[in-house]
This record gives structure tokens, sequence and C-alpha cells, in this order.
């Protein structure tokens, strides 16, 4: 026969110490997990979502493959041909919407319609629904810079041979991009002005970063230097083009935007829509 023995005064708490290291790391990791399987298929069954994020650049890229495919290199795209220059570019631009504009976007309208105000009543440490959030437009990104770069492929671009430089710079562009998407929809008021705001921000960025078409003007280039998407187009383009490794100084400034956008969705992110 086993006898049992009541929990002492040294027994219990050591018990439940033991059940308080490992479950809730597991169960963190659990949490982490279904976040993220909810995220995808929130994504994955939104076929609008899909064809914006998707189709576009395909649409994009093949457009300027049947404009530029077997030109030589020019001046005007610095020695490079325009498959060369945008191929690299136009993931670059894919990887900006995905983790900036619709993250912002949709961050803004689940505030607008209580979602995010009934997710931070449940259990859910936010840390986890921002860390889904994350891999989950890694994802996306990913997939949809493969597309482009497959699409290239077929019109005769060379792929980067360090991948390891390209997946670095791809997970960096990502998170810091996301960082400024929930900051920038820390500051916008309701769900109606999100896409406004958004593109009132990404436009201007976006043009004077070469992703357009070049910027040959010295100065204008030295300001979007200090900017995010030019630093990421950079990189993108120097994997491309000079067979180069990890452009420290580009994911430096990367890495200082992330940390910008951070700062601003700790001081500034609500759960619940703003009063009129």
């Amino acid at each position: 026969m086993t006898t049992l023995i009541p929990p002492t005064a040294e027994t219990a708490p050591a018990a439940s110490a033991r059940r308080a290291d490992t479950p809730p790391a597991r169960n963190a990791l659990a949490l982490l997990g279904h976040q993220i399987r909810y995220e995808q298929l929130s994504f994955w069954r939104n076929p609008q979502s899909m064809v914006f994020t998707f189709v576009l650049p395909i649409v994009i890229i093949g457009i300027f493959g049947a404009v530029f495919s077997g030109g030589e290199g020019q001046d005007f795209f610095f020695g490079l041909t325009g498959m060369q220059y945008y191929t690299p570019v136009i993931a670059a631009v894919s990887v900006l919407g995905a983790c900036y504009g619709q993250l912002a976007i949709v961050l803004a309208m689940r505030r607008q319609t209580g979602v995010l105000k009934r997710l931070h009543a449940t259990p859910l440490p936010a840390w986890v629904y921002f860390a889904g959030l994350l891999v989950h437009c890694v994802v996306v990104s990913i997939v949809d810079v493969a597309l482009v770069f497959g699409i290239g492929a077929l019109y005769g671009v060379d792929l980067p041979t360090h991948w390891g430089a390209v997946l670095l710079t791809l997970v960096l562009g990502a998170a810091s991009f996301c960082a400024l998407g929930v900051g920038v929809a820390s500051l916008i008021k309701n769900s109606e002005a999100a896409p406004a705001v958004v593109q009132f921000i990404q436009f201007p960025l976006v043009f004077i970063s070469g992703s357009y078409f070049p910027i040959h003007a010295e100065l204008l280039n030295t300001i979007a230097g200090l900017l995010p998407v030019k630093p990421f187009n950079d990189a993108m383009l120097a994997l491309f083009t000079q067979d180069a490794g990890f452009q420290w100084r580009n994911l430096a400034v990367l890495a200082a935007w992330g940390v910008v956008g951070a700062l601003i969705a700790v001081r500034s992110f609500r759960w619940d829509p703003r009063p009129e």
C-alpha cells in the first residue's frame, strides 16, 4: 500500500516551482505556433490579399521582363540591364508591401472592429501575438521574393550565390518594416484613414529610393540612404549584381529604423479604438 504524504511547507513551494518552470515555456511556444497558423490561414483564405501580395509583383516583373529582356547594360541602370536592376528592386518592394503596408492596414482594421480589444482580454501574451505576425510576414515575404527571383531567372538574371546574406537581409528587412508598420498603425486614428496614411509615407520613400527608376542625384541618394527603403534596395542589388556578401552598413540602417518603429509601437500602440 502506498502512503500519500501531504505537502509540507518545504515541499509545496518546490512542487509549484517545478510546475511553473517548464509548462509556461512549452505553452508559449504552443501559443506562438497556434498564432502563426492562425495568421497563415487568415491570409491564404483571403483571395484578394493573396492577389495583391503575389500576383501584382509577378505581373510587374513579367512586364519588365518583356520590355527589358535581352537588353545590354546601360549607364541609366548603373551598367546593369533593366532586368538585373528591377528583379532585386521589385523583390524588395514586395517585402515592403507585405510587411509594412498590409500589416499597418490590417492592425488598424482589427483595432477599429474590436478584434484587438477582445484579443487583449485573452491570456495570449502581447509578444506572442506580434511574434506570430512577424513570422507570418517573413514567410509571405520569402514566398513573394522566391516568385520574383524565379521569374527573373527565366529572363536570364543570375541568382545570388551568398544565400546566407540573402536570408539575413530578407529577415532583417521584413522585421524592420514590420516594426515600422506597427509603429504607423499606432498613429492611425481609424481604419478608413489607414490606406491613405500608409501610402502617404510609403510612396515618397519608394520614389526617392530608386524603386520605380534609378536616381542619379547624389544629394537625393544621400538622403534616401539614411531612410529605410533605399538601404534594403541597395543590399538586394549588391547581392544580385556584385556577387557581394553581407551589406553591414545597409543592414545597420535597417536595424536602426526597426528599433525606431518598435519604440514608437511600444509607446503608442493601442488595443482599443480611439474615441472620435
